[in-house]
């Protein structure tokens, strides 16, 4: 059975400093990021790296989910729709409180992600558009130094998330993405650990990392609901799903995203582009529901 406590290791230096925390895991079924920070525990346990302040490092925050191989707990709640949670709640709710409050006690943050059993999504980092000017230009910087190929930032108002918490507490927090269906990236593990060290190079954590530079778009989307993922491109029946484009593809309004075709193989529904844009998430698990997404394109 899973702790009733979140399994973390810090690690401090003699000076003062930020406050890190990184986590992985707050789905059961992401898992490059809990392999990069497991990286990350053994290369501070293997040396005395950290300069100055703290790190504070969480590989799997969902426990329950990753022992289901699942998303989600048990008690079917996404712990990323459940923040900040309660501390004499459900499982997840109780989790969704002991995240809360890690992150009210940093002074930064890093939430690792990937696209689970289901999707696949472009490497990316991201942030809320924070109305705070002095946050947003800390969250712009630590997702550029960050270093992944997209940079997004997306409407501040959504809730119950990691980053809604850290919104809510004045902490700069970014978000990252790397693939996901069902594997383990090993570049993916890699890019998380660099991208970790990167930040903590900026924020004066570890020395400073001489890193070539591979952020290739910005785009920022002030648009409501800019950055719930599940709700866009929804499929109109159950069935299987055959995407027509690819991870990183720029695609134009009226272009098709793919097809969903129910099981008898009668009627097949064509999905097209809304607008514009880059594509962020595909859907790799050919089994859709209706109303489950099947990508993410992104306004250019």
């Amino acid at each position: 059975m899973p702790s009733d406590s979140l399994h973390l290791r810090q690690f401090a230096s003699d000076l003062p400093g930020p406050h890190l925390l990184i986590t992985g895991g707050v789905h059961g079924d992401e898992f490059e990021p809990m392999a990069a920070i497991r990286r990350l525990i053994a290369h501070f346990d293997a040396s005395d790296a950290l300069r100055c302040g703290r790190l504070t490092l969480v590989p799997c925050v969902n426990e329950a989910a990753f022992l289901r191989g699942h998303r989600c707990a048990g008690d079917g709640l996404d712990l990323a729709r459940t923040c900040p949670g309660r501390p004499d709640g459900s499982e997840t709710e109780r989790t969704a409180h002991r995240l809360s409050e890690l992150i009210r006690q940093a002074t930064h943050y890093i939430d690792l992600h990937t696209g689970g059993t289901e999707f696949a999504v472009h490497p990316l980092a991201g942030y809320v558009l924070h109305p705070d000017p002095s946050i947003l230009d800390t969250q712009r910087a630590m997702a550029r130094a960050f270093n992944l190929p997209v940079i997004w930032g997306t409407s501040p108002a959504l809730e119950g998330r990691s980053l809604s918490v850290a919104r809510d507490a004045g902490v700069p927090a970014i978000y990252c993405e790397y693939l996901g269906s069902a594997t383990v990236s090993e570049a993916g593990i890699g890019a998380y650990v660099d991208g970790c060290l990167n930040v903590m190079a900026l924020l004066g954590l570890v020395e400073p990392r001489d890193t070539a530079g591979r952020v290739g778009r910005v785009i920022e989307d002030a648009t409501p609901g800019s950055g719930h993922m599940q709700v866009q491109n929804p499929s109109p029946i159950d069935g299987y799903f055959t995407p027509a484009i690819a991870l990183g593809d720029v695609v134009e309004t009226g272009q098709p995203l793919g097809t969903v075709t129910d099981l008898t193989g009668a009627d097949t529904r064509t999905l097209s582009a809304a607008h514009p844009g880059i594509v962020l998430t595909l859907r790799t698990f050919p089994r859709v529901r209706a109303g489950e997404m099947v990508a993410v394109v992104a306004h250019l």
